[in-house]
Order: structure tokens, then C-alpha cells, then sequence
């Protein structure tokens, strides 16, 4: 079965280049947590030997709805690396990208180690250093997006780039679960939230990020990036776009959809 999931990475690895690959059904089951993440960190060691730097992680699948359409209970999380990050108000060249969409999202940076397998959504404040506006720029390397639960696990929970608001905040104050977000694209609103939709309030999702990572042996650490997961609906993107995310009380940042 090894052989099996260095297989499949290897085809993930690949499917960078442009090309995506079919749905996994024939090496992953579509609620394999296990195997799925099995292949998820064969990549993330081998790319940790090409010279990324691990800088954060993001949770994925943090609506209830998302969770029953994939038949899971649960959310997911992928793998945030340096060469992910596109500066806010800078672009993003769709070259880079297969089938890219975008989603808001409030990010935290931590200021201590989260390195406890029982972290709470307290621990977790006690730990947030600032609070920022984000953009996950997300993308399937599975053809059509037709997912499953194992299939955006193994491909480093469909992630692709991430934009981070300049500004920060610090906690103490802030109103996340009620935090109203707008994320206009070509200054035409394309999807709004509120950040009690990241399963009730976003500290509840970096603390189980925090528990699940602490259990694999690989804790959150001071500094770290964390994307809580979508404020709202996911949005694809052509090329040209200009995207602005608003997180009301929080921030905004942004990124246009273009080569240089």
C-alpha cells in the first residue's frame, strides 16, 4: 500500500505541470482519512527536500454543509509553504494555476507553540499574536474538482496560494464570530459570510488544527500561519480578475489574477 500512496503522490506531484489527474477512487476509498493524508505528507517531505519552507497550514472543510456533501465529520487541513504566499494588492500569474477559485477567510499568526493534543479555542487565543483578512487561493489538481474527502486531503487539502492582509490585529476585542465578510471581485460583490460560519467562530477550527497536529507530532509552532477556513462561498476565477476581500473590524487585502 506504500508503494500504492508514493504512486499517487508522485501523480499529484505531477499534475502541477497543468494536467490534472483523474479522481483517486482507485487507490484511496472516498472517506479514507488515513491513506489520504499518508500521501499528503510523502509530498510534503519531499518538497520540504526540494527546499520549501513550511510556513503554516490552512483547515479546509469547515462547514457543515461541505462536510455532509463529502460524507464526512469533520474538517481537513493542508500544508502552507513560502512560496505559496502572493502579497497583498500583488498578482497572481494564472499560469501557475489549474482551475483556481478563491475564498475569504480570517487568518491568525501565532505568538507561542500550540504544542498540546487538548489545545482549546482559549489556548488558542492565548497563543494568537495577530489577526489578519485573507485570501486562500484554492485549486484541484483532480480533474473537474470532483472530490471526495480523501481525494482533497491527499492533494494537500486543494490548496494553491494564499494572500495575507499587510495589517494585522491583535485579538483582544475582536468580534469573530460575528465578523461580516465581502469579497467583491471586479468590484461586483461574489461572495459574503460571517466568520461564525467557520464552525461557530474561527478560534473553534485553529484549536482543532491545533489538537490534530499536536496528535501527528508536528505542534503549531510561534509564528506560524493559520487559515481558519472560508467565510463563504468559493468563487472561480479567470484570468484579469481583481479580488478584494472585506472582514468587517478586521482588514481587507487583495490580489489581481494576472502575469506581470
Amino acid at each position: 500500500m506504500q508503494s500504492d500512496y508514493r504512486q499517487v503522490a508522485e501523480a499529484l506531484r505531477q499534475a502541477y505541470a497543468g494536467t490534472p489527474v483523474p479522481p483517486l477512487r482507485a487507490y484511496l476509498e472516498p472517506t479514507d482519512a488515513a491513506g489520504a493524508y499518508a500521501v499528503q505528507e510523502t509530498n510534503t517531505r519531499f518538497w520540504e527536500s526540494q527546499g520549501r519552507r513550511i510556513v503554516g497550514r490552512k483547515a479546509g472543510l469547515t462547514a457543515e454543509a461541505v462536510q455532509k456533501q463529502l460524507g464526512v465529520g469533520q474538517p481537513d487541513f493542508g500544508v502552507l509553504f513560502d512560496d505559496m504566499a502572493v502579497a497583498d494588492g500583488g498578482l497572481l500569474d494564472p499560469a501557475r494555476c489549474i482551475q483556481a477559485k478563491a475564498e475569504a477567510e480570517i487568518a491568525f499568526v501565532l505568538g507561542a507553540d500550540l504544542p498540546s493534543v487538548d489545545s482549546t479555542p482559549a489556548d488558542v487565543a492565548a497563543a494568537v499574536a495577530t489577526v489578519h483578512a485573507a485570501i486562500e487561493i484554492v485549486d484541484s489538481r483532480i480533474a473537474d474538482w470532483k472530490i471526495t474527502f480523501a481525494d482533497t486531503v491527499a492533494d494537500n487539502g486543494s490548496s494553491a496560494f494564499f494572500v495575507l492582509a499587510k495589517a494585522g490585529l491583535p485579538l483582544a476585542g475582536l468580534d469573530l464570530p460575528g465578523a461580516a465578510m465581502t469579497m467583491s471581485v471586479n468590484g461586483e460583490v461574489a461572495s459574503s459570510g460571517v466568520g461564525a460560519a467557520v464552525m461557530g467562530n474561527p478560534l473553534n477550527a485553529a484549536a482543532w488544527l491545533a489538537r490534530t497536529l499536536a496528535e501527528r507530532g508536528e505542534p503549531l509552532k510561534a509564528g506560524d500561519i493559520l487559515l481558519a477556513g472560508a467565510l463563504g462561498p468559493m468563487v472561480a476565477l479567470k484570468a484579469g480578475d481583481a479580488v478584494v476581500a472585506e472582514v468587517a473590524g478586521i482588514g481587507s487585502c487583495s490580489f489581481t489574477f494576472a502575469g506581470a
